[in-house]
């Protein structure tokens, strides 16, 4: 049964992006204020061009206490290794490559357009859902 959920399904549409010339200090703050463990990061076109994630920003946190240097921006650590889901694709094929990539979130991109997020968490909803045991959506 869980083979025929998609993506769609449990993604969020409501999401914080980043752009890439985001001073690091304030997408550190994104993060916390919003309790993300990372963001995508897109262009004027909100296109995916990169993830910034806490670990990420942790090497700036370094460059400032080791050199007292703040001044990175998002594009200097972002990852630019884009992992990325489409809405259509099986909520099942996505949490085995939640297991193969060890991420806790995909960019949901159709058309080469940011169109949502899917979490780990999501994917546990959606099992907990399908056995009846969780609480709806």
């Amino acid at each position: 049964m869980l083979n025929s959920v998609t993506v769609k399904d449990y993604m969020t549409s409501a999401m914080i992006t980043l752009t890439p010339d985001t001073d690091i200090v304030e997408a550190a703050r994104t993060l916390l204020e919003y309790r993300l463990s990372g963001a995508p990061v897109v262009d004027g076109h909100k296109r995916v061009i990169g993830f910034l994630s806490e670990k990420d920003c942790l090497h700036t946190v370094l460059s400032a206490v080791y050199n007292q240097d703040y001044g990175d921006l998002v594009e200097d650590r972002m990852s630019k290794t884009l992992l990325l889901v489409h809405p259509s694709e099986n909520i099942t094929d996505v949490a085995e490559r939640f297991l193969k990539d060890g991420v806790r979130m995909y960019p949901v991109v159709e058309k080469d357009v940011l169109v949502g997020m899917i979490s780990r968490q999501s994917v546990l909803n959606a099992f907990c859902r399908m056995s009846q045991t969780c609480p709806t959506k």
